[in-house]
């Protein structure tokens, strides 16, 4: 009971934010969304004009793209990074290995909004400033310290007399690291994979301080932004591309969810 009772909880936000996508905008101003709910059920303040209204505002459909264009990217490339990194971390031995990973660990309480204006003023010296480069790098960035974390601590309990055989039959770094390493770090991978892309398909401050208003570049997020005006006013439209938005993430993590399950639960019991 505690644990339907905490779910329920935990979706009610959800449940009023899609019941009000399909409200009237006047009914949205004067009452709450829960007031659907009590009898008698006025049918005629829902309707699909909200979603209409998102899905032909103008550049809604480039928008898509972009934020596309800028998740993949920052999705492989971190992926990709980490996974190099946490081998060498986990596998390969070197002078001053452990603090280099107690830095990168530290990196993870570092707030990103520290880096903003240094990182902006760097990109406007080099003129990256307004493009798709400049999104891939900084979020490639800012995912490092969670992905060489994880996958260090996944990587680091595979078994230890798999890697040496691999090496006493002469197998390279390269070699224990493509053949072996990475199919069996597929969970912790995928697991990162699906953080990775929420986090950059929902973001809005990144692609807001780096994009600016360029608008051919301008993801989802910020198109939305646009829509709902600078006061506010137009918030029933936010609701409806809310949802609009999900079906991507929503995509993605279907697909890994197998993946992300077991990578969560990788380490979890012994033997």
């Amino acid at each position: 009971m505690v644990v339907v009772a905490i779910a329920l909880l935990w979706t009610l936000p959800t449940a009023g934010l899609l019941i009000s996508s399909f409200r009237q905008p006047d009914a949205l101003l004067q009452s709450g969304w829960w007031t659907v709910l009590t009898p008698p059920l006025d049918l005629g303040q829902f309707h699909l004009g909200n979603y209409s209204d998102v899905l032909t505002s103008e550049g809604m459909g480039q928008a898509f793209l972009n934020s596309l264009i800028i998740t993949i990217p920052s999705t492989v490339m971190p992926i990709a990074i980490a996974t190099f990194a946490a081998y060498a971390l986990a596998w390969m031995a070197f002078p001053g290995r452990q603090l280099l990973f107690v830095m990168i660990v530290g990196l993870l309480v570092v707030p990103l909004q520290m880096t903003l204006i240094p990182v902006l003023r760097a990109y406007n010296s080099l003129g990256l400033a307004g493009t798709f480069l400049a999104v891939w790098l900084a979020h490639t960035g800012y995912g490092l310290p969670l992905g060489i974390y994880l996958l260090r601590n996944y990587i680091g309990t595979l078994p230890r007399d798999l890697i040496e055989a691999a090496a006493v039959d002469g197998a390279s770094h390269l070699k224990i690291f493509t053949r072996i390493v990475v199919p069996l770090s597929t969970p912790a991978i995928a697991s990162f994979a699906v953080f990775q892309f929420l986090w950059v398909w929902n973001d809005l401050l990144v692609a807001l301080v780096y994009l600016g208003g360029n608008q051919n570049v301008a993801p989802v997020t910020l198109v939305l932004r646009n829509l709902v005006g600078d006061r506010g006013q137009d918030w029933h439209l936010l609701t409806a591309g809310a949802f609009i938005s999900m079906i991507v993430p929503l995509l993605v993590f279907f697909a890994l969810q197998r993946y992300f399950v077991r990578g969560l639960l990788a380490g979890s019991v012994k033997g």
